[in-house]
């Protein structure tokens, strides 16, 4: 008797997915839709959000070369050849050499915040995703509770009102939790990575005008 009633809790046995998916009631469809969007948005940006992406070793530190041996132009070509956001903000400064550093510097940082956009797209939709799909659970819950209170009291087809409504309840609960937990895990992580993305950047471009800029260049300009 008792193995026959948990086997008829047994979703392994007794609940396919698509019947889990029904039970949930209506809310289980944005939920759903959240669910794709977040992991459309996770995958894209765990390769967008890469360091070889953003700011490429290889050729920071060919950059860094060629700039100590003031060849602007190669510098030019190399950038021209590979889209890192980087680039952007190192051939701002290149193409305004001959200005003073303040002014370089200010195209920089307006350069960088462009490319900041773009390294941090998409992750506030995270944010707002992992905030919604427990509000929608308990939306879910509120409606399934509200069914079962329609069926208290009741016996026959009522009491299965009262049990589907029960299911509902709990069903869009623990979906909107499983939901929006690991989106709201990834949102923070693409946050700090991005964060840490844009300091790299920061660092490298500052290095980039003091070679640049700095008494050392200055100097093998002077002699070329």
């Amino acid at each position: 008797m008792v193995q026959e009633r948990y086997a008829s809790y047994s979703w392994g046995g007794m609940m396919t997915l698509w019947e889990f998916f029904i039970k949930g009631g209506p809310m289980m469809w944005p939920l759903l839709s959240c669910s794709i969007i977040a992991l459309a948005i996770i995958i894209e940006r765990i390769f967008a959000l890469r360091q070889a992406k953003i700011i490429p070793k290889d050729l920071v530190e060919e950059v860094e070369r060629l700039t100590r041996m003031g060849r602007l132009n190669d510098i030019d070509q190399l950038l021209k050849r590979n889209t890192s956001p980087i680039c952007s903000v190192i051939g701002v400064a290149i193409k305004n050499a001959g200005m003073r550093r303040e002014i370089i510097k200010d195209y920089m940082e307006e350069a960088g915040a462009s490319e900041a956009y773009a390294i941090e797209r998409y992750i506030d939709i995270l944010g707002i995703i992992a905030t919604i799909c427990p509000l929608l659970g308990l939306l879910g819950t509120v409606s399934g509770m509200i069914t079962s209170f329609q069926a208290v009291g009741g016996t026959g087809s009522e009491s299965q009102m009262l049990a589907a409504g029960i299911s509902e309840a709990l069903i869009t609960t623990a979906t909107g939790l499983s939901i929006g937990i690991p989106v709201y895990i990834f949102y923070r992580f693409f946050i700090a990575r991005s964060d840490y993305l844009l300091l790299e950047m920061e660092k490298t471009s500052a290095r980039i005008l003091e070679y640049l800029k700095g008494e050392n260049y200055e100097v093998q300009k002077e002699t070329r």
